[in-house]
């Protein structure tokens, strides 16, 4: 959380979250998946989420690119 108020302070065109959840308890990745949804519709910016679980990137994701050997 206060990662992203950093990142909101610096009003970016892009955000990159790199494995966001990847470190946290099941109900505070929950939460998280809000905070986050909640952020990209009220900041009507552009997120890049990078995850290694399809679970989570088909919750998450308008758009899903699968990278396989590098590219």
């Amino acid at each position: 959380r206060v990662a992203m108020g950093r990142a909101i302070v610096r009003d970016p065109e892009v955000f990159l979250f790199d494995e966001p959840l990847s470190n946290l308890d099941a109900q505070l990745r929950v939460a998280m998946r809000v905070e986050i949804k909640e952020l990209h519709q009220r900041l009507g910016t552009t997120i890049v989420y990078v995850t290694h679980d399809q679970i989570e990137a088909m919750t998450m994701a308008d758009k899903i690119v699968v990278m396989r050997d590098g590219k």
